[in-house]
């Protein structure tokens, strides 16, 4: 028996599945397959000045540009011993914790989301929860207007750069942000019940789960180690010894860890950091857990509460978006100067150039690798980006060989659903694998 789904619509980017099964549940062929051609941004990037790579990055997905112009930029700047200030970083955060909840809200509510209430057009979805819609819609506005005040316009910001930020946010904008963020919580908790009432599938497998870790908050920005299988590492390890990348089959290069899939984003975080969610958020993903009697080694043995995970983290970053605003208020920001003037990397390079910088941080689907090698004319000569989907992608096929025995005796069109569902649970950027 042969399963063809020629394109997989919900999801960033145009991907399709393809599987021959025996009558008796054996699985012979199994692809995810992505339909984007390769793309090639690291092949542009090289040669090109270091200053040009953050915006050039920053096209590899409309969806989740902050994070890769964030990576570039913080990987450069250790490429060139430059430090920045503490109000480059506050802003950083604020940028990236508004990506994640934009992204996330937009996969829960209109992506994922009718594959649990069996809708298939969303208009009939936005007929049937009017107010989750509204809800949904206000938070993720929020988000963009946030990147659009701190990045300068809402998809692909423009103010990051390497050293600082081109142009600080007006005070009086951010006040009328924080203004708005009690509401986005209080939508934010609506939409939580929501997914708090869904008939989640159970898929059981033991899950290797990667994440960047802290020992003080719930780490998305650079952070220095990185957790996988209740292992400890540094980022630098992890990128540089323990991923094992697939090559072979353009244009995706898949990722492994020892030979295994593993699986990253918002379950992944969870799982590794979830004694620093706020005391709200913390507090609605034991409500879940006690109300459906799992264990939290049942809770992360099933994929699909990737989902959830994601509706918590959204409630999380809000928060977090309110606490830095706050704390950014605080500050002068009209004394913010760029000051690029890197100390040389040793006394044979030029501008402080001709050395390498690796960074780390957690995109809305998991922990996105920059790295930057730059001669001695500031020029990039080799580069390597490695996505989250990109490492994910073995644990998705993985799932699909588990679930595909489960739902042989449902009919085609069912059948189809199910695979489905279980792809857009993991929220594939296919443009991001595809760079």
């Amino acid at each position: 028996m042969k399963i063809t789904i020629p394109h997989i619509h919900k999801i960033e980017g145009e991907a399709g599945f393809w599987a021959k099964v025996t009558k008796e549940g054996k699985i012979e062929e199994l692809k995810f397959q992505t339909l984007l051609g390769l793309r090639q941004i690291e092949g542009i990037l090289v040669g090109r000045r270091f200053q040009e790579v953050p915006v050039v990055v920053s096209r590899i997905c409309g969806i989740c540009p902050v994070p890769h112009i964030l990576a570039a930029c913080t990987a450069l700047e250790k490429a060139l011993n430059i430090e920045v200030s503490g109000n480059t970083i506050s802003f950083r955060k604020l940028l990236l914790t508004a990506n994640i909840i934009h992204s996330h809200t937009l996969h829960l509510f209109f992506l994922s989301l009718p594959d649990f209430l069996d809708i298939e057009n969303d208009l009939d979805l936005m007929k049937r929860f009017k107010k989750e819609t509204k809800a949904a819609l206000r938070i993720r506005d929020l988000a963009l207007e946030i990147t659009r005040v701190v990045g300068g316009r809402s998809v692909h910001p423009m103010t990051p750069i390497v050293g600082g930020f081109s142009k600080m946010p007006e005070k009086e904008k951010l006040k009328k942000i924080l203004d708005k963020i009690p509401l986005a919580i209080e939508d934010s908790k609506f939409l939580l019940e929501t997914f708090k009432k869904i008939e989640y599938p159970f898929l059981e497998k033991e899950i290797i789960f990667a994440s960047v870790i802290s020992k003080k908050e719930y780490p998305f920005y650079l952070e220095k180690i990185l957790e996988i299988n209740k292992e400890k590492m540094t980022v630098g390890d992890f990128y540089s010894t323990k991923i094992e990348e697939d090559l072979k089959i353009p244009p995706v290069k898949k990722a492994r860890f020892r030979g295994k899939p593993y699986m990253l984003g918002a379950i992944a975080r969870v799982r590794n950091n979830e004694r620093f969610l706020t005391p709200l958020a913390k507090e609605n993903l034991e409500d879940f857990k006690k109300k459906n009697n799992l264990s939290d080694k049942e809770f992360f043995k099933n994929i699909y509460f990737n989902l959830f995970c994601q509706a918590i983290e959204v409630l999380h970053f809000l928060e977090i978006c309110q606490d830095l605003i706050k704390e950014i208020l605080k500050r002068d920001l009209k004394a913010e100067k760029i000051k690029l003037k890197p100390k040389p990397a040793s006394p044979h390079t030029k501008f402080g150039v001709g050395a390498s910088g690796l960074s780390a941080l957690e995109a809305p689907r998991g922990t996105l690798f920059h790295y930057f090698e730059i001669d001695k004319e500031g020029r990039i000569f080799n580069c390597n980006i490695i996505t989250p989907t990109a490492q994910f992608l073995n644990n998705l096929e993985e799932d699909l060989r588990i679930l595909l025995p489960k739902i042989l005796k449902l009919s085609q069109k069912e059948k189809i659903k199910k695979i489905r569902a279980l792809i857009r649970i993991y929220d594939p950027c296919i443009s991001c694998a595809t760079h």
